[in-house]
């Protein structure tokens, strides 16, 4: 059987909920990178942080915190994601503005280069006309992105090269999230 993929995203539609500004170190002093957590790589840990709200609302399994739009979890998801994909994510602890359970910053430690231009409905790279050259040659934006599964090895969670804001997860992956009861999560098969 033909493994599945799918793009898990947050889920704008649950009433009530919270959104998250961006990972800050404890005592609220920005970090220096922090899209660093979605470079699809191993990463040195960061050490404690926090994560402050945008907008308070209701606690969710799954959401995504400020401008690196970084994976946060919490301990019954990350667990998941431990359990079933350990050589491909790491997870860092992270206090999250009025909560006292854990929480947990989601690191997709591996990236394939796997876009299926001529699949998705859209795509555009960065240029050098852009301004940004270390983006020149990534993906600008992809609409509707499909993947070819013949380049994904046995990850089960990573990034497409060039797309640092797509988080890909496998089917397996997907049925156990769903099977928890993962609530702020949307999934769109790639």
């Amino acid at each position: 059987m033909e493994r599945r993929f799918f793009e898990l995203d947050i889920d704008v539609y649950v009433p009530g909920r919270w959104y998250f500004k961006t990972p800050t170190q404890l005592d609220g002093q920005p970090l220096e990178d922090p899209w660093g957590f979605t470079d699809g790589v191993f990463i040195p840990d960061p050490g404690p942080l926090r994560i402050p709200l945008s907008r308070p609302g209701k606690p969710l399994d799954f959401t995504s915190a400020g401008v690196g739009l970084t994976p946060v979890l919490n301990a019954r998801t990350a667990e998941v994601f431990r359990a079933l994909a350990p050589a491909d994510v790491q997870l860092f602890p992270v206090q999250v503005e009025g909560q006292v359970e854990p929480y947990f910053l989601l690191v997709a430690a591996r990236t394939v280069r796997c876009v299926d231009e001529a699949a998705s409905e859209e795509f555009k790279l960065w240029t050098p006309e852009d301004g940004q050259p270390e983006k020149v040659g990534g993906y600008k934006y992809v609409a509707g992105l499909r993947i070819d599964k013949t380049k994904v090895a046995d990850e089960r969670v990573f990034r497409p090269w060039g797309l640092r804001s797509a988080l890909i997860v496998d089917g397996d992956l997907k049925a156990a999230l769903e099977q928890s009861g993962i609530v702020g999560g949307q999934f769109v098969e790639v």
